[in-house]
């Protein structure tokens, strides 16, 4: 799949006047099909979570 839900959450957050923030992590190249293996995706999807949270509570 590709991306959809970030450019509805800024496009909510604008329209409210509110500040919004999207974490997005890749894991398939969509036109070689290549792919991250199960294990390399959980491993770097903990270590986005850790600096995202790093980053807003800072």
């Amino acid at each position: 799949a590709v991306e959809m839900e970030a450019a509805e959450l800024y496009t909510v957050a604008a329209r409210h006047g509110a500040r919004a923030l999207a974490v997005l992590t890749i894991s398939d190249h969509i036109l070689t099909h290549e792919a991250l293996p199960s294990e390399d995706r959980e491993r770097s999807f903990g270590d986005m979570v850790e600096i995202a949270l790093s980053a807003a509570f800072d």
